[in-house]
């Protein structure tokens, strides 16, 4: 079951691929401003990497908003390095190869991940989300930027 928005988000901890490293990544250590976490299904497939290139391409507009955003997926870290090298994305890529993530944002499907994006206000609250029910289409940079302007306090 999804974690119900205005209850504390679960707390994730997963290595990643950022600014050409490898980094460690606690959503708890995150507090002080919110946190975009977009889980897609797989690094340089055609939607997730429209989706994450639209996310890279106005990156500035997102991280305008005082948030961060994390691209989450069940490949490996190496994986995250190709593809974040590849297209140049700007956002930290998180390997969830335990899929321990996606089990407490309830976005596992067995062999495939339900492209979801959910935002965490800068408290630690989820305050709002979206589960595609095909996958097929992705949240656009200007529905989270106004979700991300709209958060107030619980």
């Amino acid at each position: 079951m999804a974690p119900a928005l205005g209850s504390p988000a679960p707390d994730i901890a997963l290595d990643g691929w950022y600014d050409g490293e490898v980094r460690r990544f606690v959503l708890s250590e995150q507090r002080g401003h919110p946190v975009v976490l977009a889980f897609y299904p797989g690094d340089s497939t055609p939607g997730c990497t429209k989706q994450l290139c639209s996310y890279s391409d106005d990156w500035d507009l997102l991280t305008s908003t005082g948030a961060v955003l994390w691209g989450i997926s069940v490949q490996d870290v190496e994986s995250k390095k190709r593809f974040a090298g590849k297209r140049g994305l700007k956002m930290p890529l998180l390997a969830d190869v335990d899929r321990e993530a996606h089990k407490a944002y309830a976005v596992d499907r067995g062999l495939v991940t339900k492209r979801s994006v959910f935002v965490v206000d800068s408290e630690g609250l989820l305050r709002w989300s979206h589960v595609s029910t095909l996958g097929l289409t992705h949240q656009s940079t200007a529905t989270l930027t106004s979700v991300l302007a709209d958060l107030q306090p619980v």
